[in-house]
This record gives structure tokens, C-alpha cells and sequence, in this order.
């Protein structure tokens, strides 16, 4: 039986530049969690033979199932087959029928296979090949002492049917019956170590429990997510473990918590619009149309947005929604009362029933000692309500940072109005300026 834990190497030289992303150790990762193989390390290496060996190696030596991408062509710098092959001291040997397979994939085409083409069909000794019905590079099944190193060619169209096929249902066969479990929580208006601080007490006894679950927290553009993990035999059993952690989590954090079902902070506030039967306007100054690119990311949102003002200049947010010039001209375009002034503007040149505004410095310039750089204002209205909530927050990051939290925070504020948790976040600027 394998263990429980893998590494994936993706080779090429290619894969360390800014123009290819390696999309295959997703590819693997999908397909090991789900036969409950937890994958612990990922390396990317270009194709020089020392660094490549000592990849190999390490990976050999850590984990039972190592898995590799890349390397397997017929030109001088596809090295994977002999790498591997010397790492696990397996003498090369020319496998015949490989050679005429490769071969006749040529010739159906009217070509003439090169002589380049037989390192292709090199095999280490008692490694096992997996047919390649997409190309010429076959994969191998390499058993050794202590594991299996699975090799497998970089093409994705040549991978994948692979790694899906014949790769799927011998890791399936040498592996003990098993399920890698997943959950997610997704938070909102708090700082990473802010949840931290509430979930830890919970979370860290997890990890001594049987089955054991782990806990790992990742701060996701604004959102903070909290992903629980749990390997079993028993995929019922999993499913009731982690909803009894989700609970627990969820009476910690309480209203922080978006979502506990793989949903976006953009689908849930969509699915509480919708469910109210609410229409949304909204009335953007700093982030220029971000937020509303957040509400309609969502397939469908056209239920419920109606329409939104990107106000940027003092003359726009004066013509386009009433805000009186006196009021930017005494308090600031960035202020409580002319935050409130476009919501409600917003609200009464459109026929939704709640309005976001949204306005703030970006930076990196325009900022003062009152309003320094990341200082934003939101302020939400309904038109059921004559009162106009206001918030005032202060986000750190350079421009692009502070547009895209300020995005986010303005959604998860509008999220909060329809559910009656406060409009409070972790950024709030207790002591608003007013001017």
C-alpha cells in the first residue's frame, strides 16, 4: 500500500518564466485528493540534469508517491527519463514495441519517424508503460523500495487522458480505501490574524484527534478562508465530522462567515438579493467600477443589479447624483456626509430599494495627515429606511490593494445590511474624520 502523501514535479525550463503556468499539478492534485492522497509538496524545475536529480531525489526520499510532468520528448534537453532513471539506478533499456508504436504514429501521418524519436522509447528496468494515445511520449510506472514515481508527459492533452485513465486506477488499486474530505468557510471584514486569534483555541486540538482534521487559513483577495481537511475510509463519516467543526467555527465567528458551502461573497450577496426580492444600485468613486464588476460576475445578477454610477470627478457625483457642491466643498469628496449623499442619490435616480457608495483615496497620491492613503468611506441606504449607514475604513497596500478591498468591503457591507449583522470590520476607523 502507498501512503497518504505525495509530491508532484513539473519539469521545464518554460514553467519558470512569466509566460507558462503549470496547470498539470492541479490536474494531479483534483485527481489524488480524491483518492484521498493529500498532496504535500509541489516543485516546478527547469531542465538542467543537477537540479532536476536532486529534485528527484528529495522528492523520492520523502514521499511514497512522487509524481512527475514534463521532460519526456525526443530532443537532448528532455532529461526526466534518464534523471529519474539514474536517481532510482535503473539501467536504460529500449523497449521494441514502444519503438514501433512511436513509429506508426508517423507513418499514418506520411512521415518519416526521426531517429531522435527512439529516446521515447526508453524504459528504466522494471518500470511499467502507460500507453499515450494523444502523442509519442508514453508514461511509466516506476516501483521501487520505498514507493512509486509516476512519469508522465507535459502536454496537458497528452496528460490528462492519462492521468484519468490507466494512472487513476492503478493508484486506486495500490491504495488503501480512503477519502480526503474538504471543506471551506469563507470570512469576511476580518484580518487573517484576526480569525486566527477566534479559530485557534478550536482548531489546533483537531489536529491530534482520530481521523484528524487540519485546519489551514489563507487570506484570498480580501476574503479570508478557512479550509478544513480530513482523510477517511468512511466518506459519510468525514462529511459528519467536518459539519460538526464547521458548527463550531461558525458560533466563533458568527456573522463574519459568508459562506460554508464553496460559494463566492459576490453569489452570496446575489442569492440574499434575490431571495428578498431586492435590486441593488451603486454609486462608485475609487474603485471605479469594481464593485459592481463584483455583483455581476455572477450569472443572473441581472435579477437583481440595476443599474451603477461611477463618480469620479466632484462634477459627477454633483450632476449625476445631487450631492450639493457645498457639502464635498465643507466636508471632502472622501466624508461621511457625501458618502451618504450618493447612496441616497443613487437611490433616488434609480428604482432599486438598497444603494452602496463608495468613496476613498487610492493613493499613491492625495492622501493628507486627516485622510491619509487607504482611507475610504462607504455608506449604505434602503428606501425602506430613512436612516443611512456609514462606514469609515482605512485599507494598507498600494493602489490596486486598496480598490480591491474597498470593492470587497463595499459588497460585504451590503451583504451585512441585508442580514442585520452590524457594519463592522476590522478596518473601521473608530474615529471617523468628518472633514
Amino acid at each position: 500500500m502507498m501512503g497518504r502523501r505525495a509530491a508532484i514535479v513539473a519539469v521545464g525550463s518554460e514553467l519558470l518564466t512569466l509566460t507558462k503556468v503549470d496547470t498539470n499539478s492541479l490536474a494531479i492534485t483534483d485527481v489524488l485528493n480524491a483518492l484521498g492522497i493529500e498532496v504535500a509538496a509541489k516543485t516546478v524545475v527547469g531542465d538542467a540534469p543537477d537540479e532536476l536529480a536532486a529534485c528527484i531525489r528529495m522528492a523520492v526520499e520523502r514521499h511514497a508517491l512522487v509524481v512527475v510532468t514534463g521532460g519526456l520528448g525526443p530532443t537532448e534537453d528532455d532529461l526526466t527519463r534518464d534523471v529519474v532513471a539514474a536517481v532510482l539506478e535503473r539501467p536504460l533499456q529500449e523497449d521494441p514495441a514502444l519503438v514501433e508504436q512511436i513509429r506508426e504514429r508517423f507513418t499514418v501521418r506520411g512521415l518519416a519517424m526521426p531517429e531522435s524519436n527512439r529516446r521515447q522509447a526508453q524504459v528504466p528496468a522494471g518500470g511499467r508503460v502507460i500507453p499515450n494515445t494523444r502523442g509519442s511520449a508514453p508514461g511509466l510506472w516506476l516501483s521501487h523500495d520505498t514507493g512509486v514515481v509516476i512519469l508522465l508527459p507535459g502536454p496537458p492533452s497528452e496528460m490528462r487522458p492519462m492521468l484519468e485513465g490507466p494512472v487513476r486506477e492503478w493508484l486506486a488499486e495500490h491504495g488503501s480505501p480512503a477519502h480526503l474530505m474538504r471543506r471551506v468557510l469563507r470570512v469576511a471584514g476580518r484580518t487573517e490574524s484576526g480569525v486566527d486569534a477566534r479559530v485557534h483555541p478550536l482548531y489546533t486540538p483537531w489536529a491530534h484527534e482520530m481521523p484528524a482534521v487540519t485546519t489551514t487559513i489563507l487570506a484570498s483577495g480580501g476574503v479570508i478562508e478557512l479550509h478544513l481537511s480530513t482523510v477517511t475510509s468512511d466518506a459519510e463519516a468525514g462529511r459528519s465530522l467536518l459539519d460538526g467543526k464547521v458548527t463550531a467555527l461558525q458560533q466563533v465567528l458568527g456573522g463574519d462567515v459568508v459562506s460554508v458551502d464553496g460559494r463566492s461573497l459576490s453569489e452570496v450577496v446575489g442569492d440574499l438579493l434575490r431571495a428578498t426580492g431586492a435590486t441593488v444600485t451603486a454609486a462608485e468613486s475609487c474603485t471605479g467600477g469594481l464593485l459592481t464588476a463584483l455583483l455581476t460576475e455572477v450569472p443572473g445578477s441581472s435579477d437583481y443589479v440595476d443599474r451603477s454610477a461611477v463618480v469620479y470627478s466632484n462634477g459627477a457625483k454633483r450632476d449625476w447624483l445631487g450631492v450639493p457642491s457645498d457639502l464635498i466643498e465643507s466636508h471632502g469628496a472622501v466624508s461621511g456626509p457625501v458618502a451618504r449623499a450618493m447612496a441616497t442619490g443613487a437611490l433616488t435616480h434609480s428604482s432599486a430599494s438598497v444603494a452602496v457608495a463608495v468613496t476613498g483615496i487610492a493613493g499613491p497620491g492625495g492622501g493628507t495627515s486627516a485622510k491619509p492613503v487607504g482611507t475610504v468611506w462607504f455608506a449604505v441606504a434602503d428606501r425602506t429606511s430613512s436612516q443611512v449607514h456609514a462606514l469609515c475604513c482605512r485599507f494598507a497596500g498600494d493602489r490596486a490593494g486598496v480598490r480591491r478591498f474597498a470593492a470587497l468591503t463595499a459588497l460585504d457591507l451590503l451583504r451585512r445590511h441585508l442580514t442585520g449583522v452590524p457594519l463592522t470590520v476590522d478596518w473601521r476607523v473608530p474615529e471617523a474624520p468628518q472633514a
